[in-house]
């Protein structure tokens, strides 16, 4: 039986958040952290909390159909206060490492919003070098609304990225995998080798 979608559940964290006075809270995620090809995605959102405005079905985007995605982001965007996706591409996640181009995105994401929040919210045990208080919670995207929005717009830009990238890289089933290590994908490297996109630091066995 399929869970119904909870409000009261999706914003505890924002809820407990302005109970201390804060008013903007940001959620950050990220989003292509694993792949062996393309950018790590990060986002950055504030939404409106007040309970007319939620949108109903925000989770963490990996549950979620693409259609589904799709849709729910760009009423992200529409309602949002403020957001900023930021990608932080191949080369630089092979000069500073996967870690730190993620930690990387999220401070840019954050700073980069047009509203400056009091809080912000990151999903798993990530800690970003930012001045602002900031909480982590694990499983994030699926617990804490504004995190589920982040990660939902994330998805999104990325997987339309990789879209792209398949037409410029057909070897590779990018389209289906994203850049992910799928069989195709491999099979595709070991073929023709490497393209412009792949992240030499994790492709090296190849």
């Amino acid at each position: 039986m399929k869970r119904i979608w909870n409000a009261e559940e999706k914003t505890q964290y924002e809820r407990a958040l302005r109970a201390q006075g804060c008013q903007y809270i940001a959620g950050v995620d990220e989003v292509g952290r694993g792949p062996l090809a393309g950018p790590v995605v990060c986002a950055a959102v504030v939404m409106p909390l007040d309970e007319a405005d939620l949108i109903v079905g925000v989770d963490d985007s990996k549950k979620l159909s693409a259609k589904k995605r799709e849709e729910l982001a760009q009423k992200i965007k529409d309602r949002a206060l403020a957001y900023t996706i930021i990608e932080i591409d191949e080369k630089t996640i092979d000069e500073i490492n996967i870690l730190q181009a993620t930690r990387l995105g999220m401070k840019k994401a954050i700073e980069s919003l047009s509203l400056s929040p009091d809080a912000v919210l990151t999903d798993g045990n990530m800690t970003i070098d930012i001045s602002l208080p900031q909480k982590s919670v694990v499983h994030g995207d699926a617990l804490s609304y504004s995190i589920g929005a982040a990660s939902i717009i994330a998805k999104v830009h990325r997987d339309a990225m990789m879209d792209e990238y398949a037409k410029l890289y057909p070897h590779y089933d990018f389209a289906s995998n994203k850049g992910y290590g799928t069989a195709a994908h491999i099979k595709g490297i070991k073929e023709f080798g490497l393209c412009p996109i792949h992240r030499r630091t994790f492709t090296k066995n190849f």
